[in-house]
């Protein structure tokens, strides 16, 4: 995760956690006058639409006063979904032995992307199993990370 996007978890977080839900992460897609600031949240008892509203009021009163953001955006507030995103090292250790995709900031031998099983999680180290052969990626190069749902289960 971007350094910018740790510095909005941080000040986002207790806004989140005070309307009653957990702040899985956040997403920044930069694309001028169309980004998206985009949160993932999650409750023991699923996400509704009531708890996306009622954090997007929390988070958007927030926003409008602190301003961190510079240019305009779009405040989205989504549950994590089927393919729920992994943030950080907690929600990949509670992942293994499960698919994901992984996409990493630079290539590890020749290649950023990697879909497979994650294996474990060693320190910071996550290894997976992508066709067959073990790769061994460092968390902190990770671009971004989510599991794969297996419709099969």
């Amino acid at each position: 995760m971007a350094k910018f996007e740790h510095k909005l978890t941080d000040m986002l977080r207790p806004a989140v956690e005070e309307v009653g839900v957990e702040l899985l992460g956040i997403e920044f897609v930069s694309a001028g006058k169309h980004s998206i600031l985009r949160l993932f949240i999650d409750h023991e008892n699923g996400i509704d639409v009531d708890n996306c509203a009622e954090v997007s009021r929390q988070v958007g009163a927030l926003l409008d006063v602190e301003d961190p953001i510079s240019t305009e955006y779009n405040l989205e507030v989504s549950s994590p979904g089927l393919d729920r995103p992994l943030f950080s090292l907690a929600h990949y250790q509670a992942a293994i032995g499960e698919t994901i995709n992984v996409r990493l900031s630079l290539p590890l031998n020749g290649r950023r992307k990697f879909k497979g099983i994650l294996n474990a999680v060693e320190n910071d180290i996550l290894i997976v199993t992508v066709d067959n052969e073990e790769y061994e990626l460092v968390f902190s190069n990770v671009d971004k990370g989510n599991l794969v749902h297996n419709f099969e289960k």
